[in-house]
């Protein structure tokens, strides 16, 4: 290598500037330009000389090679080289203990043997059932069984295995939540028991967010009390495992809490959306919308999982019940509701004509050619969403109950006269109607008073006997200021009706007395009565607070003295002044049937 640089350097002319060598080389370089043009119109001499260029350059890379390699590992003198590679840099020894790597290995080779194991039992099992040594019923059990899985659910084959939907989609559902489950072959022992008859031979497996019980609880209370209560699509709680399950009831289980889900996001969508007088709140699994300015409606989803001791919404199931703890109407309108949304989405409207379009309702098809303004066209478009519905029929379900505990309680505190209550059984979920009748015992021949009440959503209509519609507000108390109204107008009506068919004269009667001391709430009402001689009165008034009173007077008068103004002796012929009696201490089982005993001995 010396010998060759000393060549190299000697051919080197240092009297040369670096501008003529500049020059020298450009010149060069066009003479080889020149040299290259000529040789590309001349053939090559030889047709492999670009591979042996190749082969030679890399026969003197591996020249080199050599020679390094021979030089560093050539010694010498005493421990010492020409050469030394650089390499990594060398660690200590780390000391190997072979029991650590005994376990290690054993420990690595753990989970493939249990893998190949069970693999292999597998094979022995299936090889067993073909042969017909052990367990041979179990592949015709195993088929009988998918075929009875079939009828009830669907099934479809996927590379080696077997998967099913449980989901409402083919029903019209457009919730985005998966309900595929598995479907495989149970194995030969299932937590630690051997296979018997009554054991399945399928083995069903389904997401694990789907596994466990849920249902949606409907709450209506007032601050801390409970009014109603409904509970959607709660099952009892398995004791066994859910592997232990029948695959039927782990299905319908399954796609229980596919459905609750589907219904708590709708609503939970819908309360977000909607712009109410008083927010709707969505915190976690509950759902809060408010009823009337003291109630609210609480909708709450639960879930409990087999590895959870508390599912959610768990703090809506620790509010203390009361007696009304379950309302099978709430229950009942959510699945309708639900499902008539399914419906709609499955079955839009038909067109009337071939050629008309698709989910377009008759209304609106109708809206062209009668005319119809933008008002008409804007309510056709509105729709209610489910949780409208609910708060509505939650409203009728309030108000009914409050309906409800007015007459109760009334029926409960007048024996004279008696009231008796009959609902109709045609009703809607947010409309009833109850009719009310008050009669007096004995009497209901020639007096009852017939009222009927429509229970709405947020008012009471009343129809009153003679035609007359009043409307009350929510309150209770409204409702129950008129019918002791109507108790106070049926005594006196009563009374009129008895003296007719008694032979007495009705000489004046009123449902609105302007005298008398002044009522709390509504007029009193009364009437004067006198027997067919002319000589004895009756006068009763009835108010709607307080009894009733009854007064006698009697004509002509026996304290009738003449006075310098009143001369005349026909004055006397005047009744003299009313006495009241104690109808407490009088005989009679009501009101009427006092009247009726005091008629008789004045006659």
């Amino acid at each position: 290598m010396g010998e060759s640089l000393a060549k190299l350097a000697r051919k080197v002319d240092f009297s040369q500037s670096g501008e003529d060598h500049a020059k020298e080389e450009h010149k060069e370089g066009e003479k080889q330009e020149q040299d290259e043009d000529i040789q590309s119109f001349q053939q090559p001499v030889w047709p492999w000389e670009s591979v042996r260029n190749a082969l030679r350059s890399a026969l003197t890379e591996l020249c080199v090679a050599s020679d390094v390699l021979s030089i560093s590992t050539k010694e010498c003198g005493k421990d010492k080289r020409y050469m030394v590679l650089d390499g990594p840099v060398q660690t200590e020894t780390i000391e190997q203990k072979p029991f650590v790597q005994l376990l290690a290995k054993k420990k690595a080779l753990e989970v493939p043997s249990k893998i190949l194991l069970a693999g292999a039992e597998h094979l022995r099992d299936l090889q067993a059932e073909v042969r017909g040594q052990a367990g041979g019923q179990r592949q015709e059990d195993f088929h009988i069984e998918l075929l009875k899985l079939r009828q009830n659910w669907r099934l479809k084959k996927v590379g080696n295995s077997i998967l099913g939907d449980l989901s409402y989609r083919t029903a019209g559902s457009q919730f985005k939540q998966s309900g595929v489950f598995e479907v495989s072959k149970a194995d030969t022992e299932v937590a630690g028991v051997k296979n018997e008859r009554g054991v399945s031979a399928l083995k069903v497996v389904v997401p694990s967010e789907l596994e466990g019980i849920a249902y949606i609880q409907v709450t209506i209370q007032r601050d801390n009390e409970q009014l109603v209560s409904a509970t959607l699509g709660q099952l009892s709680s398995p004791a066994a495992k859910p592997v232990e399950l029948h695959w039927q009831q782990q299905l319908e289980a399954a796609q229980n809490v596919l459905f609750c889900k589907e219904l708590f996001s709708q609503l939970a969508r819908e309360a977000v959306g909607l712009q109410a007088p008083i927010p709707h709140m969505v915190v976690g699994s509950q759902i809060t919308a408010s009823l009337f300015p003291d109630i609210q409606l609480i909708i709450s989803l639960c879930h409990s999982t087999p590895h959870s001791s508390t599912g959610k919404g768990s703090t809506s199931s620790s509010t203390p019940k009361s007696g009304n703890d379950h309302s099978h109407v709430l229950e009942h309108s959510l699945h309708q509701l639900l499902r008539k949304v399914h419906r709609s989405n499955i079955n839009p409207d038909g067109p009337g004509l071939s050629s008309g379009p698709v989910g377009v309702p008759r209304k609106r098809r109708l809206a062209g050619p009668e005319a119809a303004d933008r008002h008409s066209l804007l309510e056709m478009s509105k729709g209610e969403t489910l949780l409208e519905q609910i708060v509505r029929q939650a409203q009728h379900v309030v108000l009914r109950l409050r309906t409800i505990f007015v007459l109760d309680t009334l029926a409960r505190e007048f024996k004279d006269p008696l009231l008796t209550s009959h609902w109709s059984t045609l009703s809607s979920p947010t409309c009833s109607s109850v009719k009310v009748s008050v009669v007096s015992a004995g009497y209901d021949t020639i007096i009852k008073t017939q009222l009927v009440i429509h229970v709405g959503e947020k008012m009471l209509r009343v129809i009153c006997k003679d035609g007359r519609v009043l409307n009350f507000s929510y309150e209770p108390q409204e409702l129950r200021d008129f019918i002791l109204c109507q108790i106070s107008q049926h005594q006196v009506t009563g009374v009129q009706a008895l003296a007719r068919v008694m032979g007495w004269q009705v000489l004046a009667s009123s449902c609105f007395l302007g005298s008398g001391a002044i009522e709390p709430f509504g007029s009193a009402a009364g009437c004067l009565l006198a027997n067919s001689k002319g000589d004895k009165f009756v006068a009763v008034r009835h108010s709607p607070q307080a009894n009733a009173s009854v007064f006698v007077s009697q004509a002509p008068s026996s304290d009738f003295f003449a006075t310098p103004v009143i001369q005349a002796s026909k004055w006397e012929n005047l009744p003299e002044g009313f006495k009241q009696l104690k109808l407490d201490k009088m005989d009679g089982k009501n009101l009427v049937n006092k009247i009726e005993l005091l008629m008789a001995a004045l006659s």
